[in-house]
C-alpha cells in the first residue's frame, strides 16, 4: 500500500528531520508510526500525502494502481490531530462537505454520509454544530468527516488525545471496525497501550530514522529488558526456599515481601514450571502466579532512551 525508499528532508540550518528512511505498508494492516516529539513521523507522512517537498527518496502509493494524484488523494482520508470541521455547519452538513471534495453524485454522496454517522455513532446529533458537542463527539465528527468518502487508506494521527476513556474506546473500535472492512490504517500514537491493542506492525523511529520495526512480539524479542513472576502465597516460605529458587538458571533475582514473592526471570517459560515444583516440594501452597511480559513503553525506553512524550 506505502513502500518508502530512502527518503530524505532537510529543514533550514541543516536540521535532518527525515534521514534515509524506508518503510513498507502492507495492505489491509494496522501499521503503527512511534516515535518521540521531533523523531521525523509528521514529516514522514507528510512527505507521503506530498503536503511537503523532499530531497531525495522514492514514495510509492497502492503499488502504482492510480495513474494520476485525483484519483490517489481519492482513496486516501486523514484524521488529523487537530479537529478541522466548520462550525457554521451542523453535523450532517459537514460530513457532507467533506464527503462531496470527492463524491460528486448526490445519491451516493447521501448514502456514505448516512454510513459515516452510523459508524462513529453521531446520527442522533446530525443537526448539532460542532460547538455544542462534547470532545467525544467532535471527535467522532471529525474521524467520520475523514472517512465518508470511504478510502481505502487512512491515516489516524493521534485521533484520541484529551477525550474520556469511553469515547476513546469507541474511537478504536470503530478504527478496528474500518480495518475489518477492508482500510489499511497508518496510526500514530502516545498512548502505547493503543499501539499494542491494535497494530498488526510498528514502526519506531527516532532522530528521522528507523531504529526498529516488527510485531509487537518481536520487538519484545529484539530488547533484554527481564520478565517477572509474582507469586502470591500462603502460609511461611523459607530461606532455604528462595535460596532454591535463586539457584534457578534463568532467574535473575528474587524479591520477597509480605506473602509475594516476585521473581526477575530471562526466561519465564522454563523459570515458572521450575517455581511451581519447588513450592510444591515444600508443600507451600499459592493462591495467584502472574508472568508480566516487557511493554511496548519498555521496549520503546530501551530502543530510544527517551519517554515517548519527549
Amino acid at each position: 500500500m506505502i513502500k518508502v525508499n530512502n527518503l530524505h528532508k532537510t529543514y533550514k540550518r541543516g536540521v535532518k528531520a527525515v534521514d534515509d528512511l524506508s518503510l513498507t505498508v502492507k495492505e489491509g494492516e494496522i501499521f503503527g508510526l512511534l516515535g518521540p516529539n521531533g523523531s521525523g513521523k509528521t514529516t514522514t507522512i507528510n512527505a507521503i500525502l506530498e503536503l511537503i517537498d523532499y530531497e531525495q527518496g522514492e514514495i510509492v502509493l497502492f503499488d502504482n494502481k492510480y495513474k494520476n494524484k485525483t484519483e490517489i488523494k481519492k482513496n486516501i482520508g486523514l484524521v488529523t490531530q487537530e479537529v478541522g470541521v466548520f462550525n457554521e455547519l451542523n453535523v450532517r452538513e459537514n460530513i457532507d462537505y467533506f464527503c462531496g471534495l470527492y463524491i460528486n453524485d448526490e445519491k451516493l454522496r447521501k448514502k456514505y454520509v448516512e454510513e459515516a454517522m452510523e459508524l462513529v455513532q453521531i446520527k442522533d446529533f446530525e443537526k448539532f454544530k460542532p460547538k455544542k458537542l462534547s470532545g467525544g463527539l467532535l471527535r467522532r465528527l471529525h474521524i467520520a468527516c475523514g472517512i465518508a468518502h470511504k478510502p481505502t487508506l487512512i491515516f489516524f494521527d493521534e485521533p484520541t488525545v484529551g477525550i474520556d476513556p469511553q469515547s476513546r474506546n469507541h474511537i478504536l473500535e470503530q478504527i478496528k471496525s474500518l480495518n475489518k472492512n477492508g482500510a489499511t490504517i497508518v496510526y500514530t500514537s502516545h498512548y502505547m497501550e493503543e499501539i499494542e491493542m491494535l497494530c498488526d506492525y510498528i514502526v519506531i523511529m527516532d532522530k528521522g530514522k528507523v531504529i526498529a520495526e516488527g510485531t509487537y512480539d518481536e520487538l519484545i524479542d529484539k530488547i533484554t529488558l527481564a520478565e517477572f513472576i509474582e507469586i502470591e502465597y500462603n502460609g511461611e516460605i523459607k530461606n532455604g526456599v528462595i535460596t532454591e529458587i535463586e539457584n534457578i538458571k534463568e532467574v535473575m533475582e528474587v524479591i520477597k515481601n509480605d506473602k509475594k514473592i516476585v521473581i526477575k526471570t530471562n526466561d519465564d517459560n522454563k523459570t515458572f514450571l521450575k517455581i511451581i515444583n519447588i513450592l510444591e516440594q515444600h508443600n507451600i501452597e499459592y493462591s495467584k502466579a502472574n508472568v508480566s511480559k516487557p511493554s511496548l513503553n519498555d521496549v520503546f525506553l530501551e530502543l530510544t532512551g527517551k519517554e515517548l512524550r519527549d
